[in-house]
């Protein structure tokens, strides 16, 4: 007899068109381990309120729903093969959430770095309740389809570990439920932005995203942060940790070019003109397929929708099994009028 598949799942929250940090810290995972695992992809647009809570920002999520699934359809991911669904439309997430806010304790949350690096980064002087229970959201959409695995980008590490607890806990009290789900990090676990400051960023303007016209990429490489003690290019060059050669390495195929262009920059006999030119040339050769699908899917009037009906219908009869495990196994109490 065939053994069921195990489960993953993971998503994004929907705040605008993804870009290479996200293919590298998990779209890439999700794409490999399709056939491999049953898999559930969350567009996550409840999150967004944790820290764009205003009506003018809600306002904007539909199209940024849009903008992610196709994204996921323009990289791979198959509806057929795959489950996506928008987070807001499954009514179980906001029941398994209450239930999980009783089994963590505030100050666990406040030991998660990223939280306040959030709420920074949003411009916010106090954490709002919801962001600090951020994680907790994240365990209820890791645990509803019951996940085995859940590909993540290495900020969220500390947030899925928080899932993991809240999956013992329930067990310990109530019965085996859950299973507890590993983490999987991309191979690129966060990659630098093009200015180098920090990881790529939608916010911070650092970002070559996934749709950018061949034009838009060269122009991004060209004004990419390279070795600033560099002024000439005779001047030997430093390799590590300079974001040219880290996208080298991360998007260009042709290893005996990065070395060749590695080995020159070290020299002085190179110039980042040359460097920047060839990065530009395979990361439009690395993007090209995905702008043709997306193209093809953008054709298609009402497709994104069609996927996430069926992907959330799925996820909702998934839900309903996973709360009735979680009811009986709780032993709360429910009216036989209304029990179904």
């Amino acid at each position: 007899m065939t053994q069921p598949k195990k489960r993953i799942l993971t998503g994004d929250r929907p705040t605008g068109r993804m870009h290479l940090g996200h293919y590298v810290g998990s779209l890439r995972n999700r794409i490999r381990l399709q056939d491999e695992y049953d898999c559930f992809f969350i567009v996550a647009d409840l999150h967004t309120l944790t820290t764009r809570p205003e009506k003018e920002n809600i306002a904007q999520v539909g199209q940024h729903i849009r903008d992610a699934v196709l994204d996921y359809l323009a990289v791979g991911i198959d509806p057929e093969r795959s489950t996506i669904f928008l987070q807001s439309e499954v009514p179980e997430t906001f029941e398994l959430n209450l239930i999980f806010e009783m089994l963590v304790t505030v100050p666990r949350l406040e030991r998660i770095p990223s939280l306040k690096d959030m709420a920074k980064a949003a411009d916010m002087e106090s954490m709002p309740f919801g962001l600090l229970g951020y994680p907790v959201l994240q365990a209820a959409d890791i645990l509803l389809p019951r996940a085995h695995l859940v590909p993540v980008g290495k900020d969220n590490e500390s947030h899925v570990e928080v899932t993991r607890e809240i999956a013992r806990r329930f067990n310990y009290l109530y019965g085996e439920v859950f299973p507890v789900p590993d983490t999987m990090v991309g191979d690129v676990p966060s990659l630098i932005g093009t200015d180098g400051q920090g990881k790529m960023s939608k916010s911070l303007n650092n970002a070559i995203f996934l749709s950018d016209d061949e034009k838009t990429v060269n122009q991004k490489v060209r004004g990419m942060y390279t070795d600033p003690n560099r002024v000439r290019a005779d001047i030997p060059g430093r390799v590590e940790g300079n974001p040219v050669f880290i996208y080298h390495d991360a998007f260009n195929p042709n290893v005996d070019e990065i070395n060749d262009l590695k080995e020159r920059y070290q020299q002085g006999t190179v110039g980042d003109v040359e460097v920047k030119k060839k990065l530009a040339l395979a990361i439009n050769n690395f993007l090209e397929p995905m702008r043709e699908r997306r193209a093809q899917y953008e054709a298609q009037p009402g497709l994104v929708e069609e996927v996430l009906v069926a992907g959330t219908e799925r996820m909702r009869q998934q839900a309903r099994e996973t709360m009735a495990a979680v009811r009986d196994a709780m032993g709360i109490y429910r009216l036989p009028q209304l029990a179904h």
